[in-house]
């Protein structure tokens, strides 16, 4: 799976070895990089303050002169009331860019490892993990998922390497659950551990599932995956549609010469599934062997699909998904593609990324990383880590380069689970 390997990209590492340097650090980046805010209008916007704004806006309104209300408008529910005053307070400055994007979303590698090889995600041999001391231990990941929901994010997604292999997922989940203002608790998975963990999974707090599976013949999965275990991805998948997980998000990488001729059958497993089956545009990295010629475009899909299917409707997307979502009439499921090469969505991405060793990526094609995990063990207080934070959300760029250069698999893979 892309994804896989989440080491730290040395030439781009902020390494703050003592806590007293910690602040000093902190205030250069954000001079560097974020002249849009002084610290203290920082703490203005925080989401962290948001029930002094909310008092601050109610004792404004008291003291204001308004017209008079009647009795019947005074009869809006609080839940309404409360709406109202929350739509009025400004999302986090620390995590939104330059661009007015707001990130609300967050992906947390909890491991490098996987039990498979994609041939699109790692070479056969696999790649050099990083020592266990270096990764993000189980307080520091909930340290830094608090923080983040605290400043407006309400989707945590896990990933990996295949975050199912950690052993303590299934606490680290339950942990997140008691997050307040936490909606969404998503997992990527290649599904090989999925069917037996599902009734854990569930009673943990788990939301979303999104399964990687890249063909519907046993041999070339193996082939494509190298590795056994077909048959317990479409348990995992059937016991997950039998739980009750609605929609259940099938990623599909497809490839030319690989996968491309059975886009129609991954289609048809909507027609009485309620899945979503994710077609996914090949991607680079550097150890992938990516070729221009293998990727399969959006259009050239959609085309593909129409021919068996003129009928197929385009439905409506939220401004911040990724994929473009189309249903054959009558299907019980849907299907979606992941542009992310023949036409990006930067301008609404709403994510952000936590390697497994705890560095912040702000941007997929991006190898620039900063190391929270290093922040977090200098005994940096949370205000010392939103400053770093923020700034690493304000130098985020408009859109990935137009090159596509491939990234270092040691700084993040990009993929499944990363739409």
């Amino acid at each position: 799976m892309y994804a896989m390997a989440f080491n730290v990209s040395k030439s781009c590492r902020y390494v703050l070895g003592r806590h007293s340097s910690v602040m000093a650090t902190s205030t250069q980046f954000v001079k560097l990089y974020t002249p849009r805010s002084t610290a203290k209008m920082r703490s203005c916007y925080s989401c962290a303050t948001q029930e002094k704004n909310k008092f601050e806006l109610e004792s404004h309104s008291s003291a204001a002169h308004v017209p008079a209300v009647t009795s019947q408008e005074m009869a809006v529910s609080g839940d309404r009331r409360g709406r109202l005053v929350e739509n009025f307070l400004p999302f986090s400055n620390f995590l939104t860019d330059n661009y007015g994007r707001r990130h609300s979303y967050l992906r947390m590698s909890l491991t490098e490892k996987c039990n498979l090889r994609c041939q699109y995600c790692m070479p056969e041999e696999g790649v050099k993990l990083t020592p266990r001391a270096q990764l993000m231990s189980t307080s520091e990941i909930l340290t830094v998922a608090r923080l983040f929901v605290q400043e407006g994010v309400d989707k945590i997604r896990l990933t990996g390497g295949e975050p199912l292999i950690r052993p303590d997922v299934l606490d680290i989940i339950t942990e997140l659950r008691k997050l307040k203002g936490l909606k969404t608790i998503a997992v990527t998975t290649n599904g090989m551990n999925l069917e037996r963990m599902l009734p854990k999974l569930k009673e943990a707090g788990l939301d979303l599932l999104n399964i990687s599976l890249d063909s519907l013949v046993p041999a070339k999965f193996e082939f494509i995956v190298r590795r056994k275990g077909f048959h317990k991805v479409m348990e995992g998948i059937d016991k997950a549609i039998e739980m009750g997980f609605n929609p259940v998000k099938v990623n599909c990488v497809i490839m030319r010469g690989f996968n491309e001729e059975e886009i129609l059958d991954f289609v048809t497993l909507t027609e009485n599934r309620p899945l979503e089956v994710r077609f996914i545009e090949y991607m680079p990295f550097d150890g992938n062997k990516w070729n221009f010629k293998k990727m399969v475009s959006y259009q050239e899909m959609l085309d593909y699909i129409r021919q068996q299917w003129p009928r197929l409707e385009q439905l409506p997307n939220a401004k911040t998904d990724t994929a473009k979502t189309y249903k054959v009439p009558g299907f019980q499921g849907q299907v979606g593609f992941i542009t992310s090469m023949s036409d990006h969505f930067c301008g609404s991405c709403n994510r952000l990324r936590i390697t497994a060793n705890g560095n912040l990526k702000v941007c997929l094609f991006e190898n620039m990383e900063v190391s929270l995990r290093d922040v977090l063990r200098s005994g940096a207080s949370d205000q010392e880590l939103l400053e770093i934070i923020g700034a690493a959300v304000g130098r985020k760029k408009k859109q990935h380069a137009d090159g596509y250069e491939p990234l270092d698999h040691t700084s993040g893979l990009p993929g499944p689970n990363d739409s």
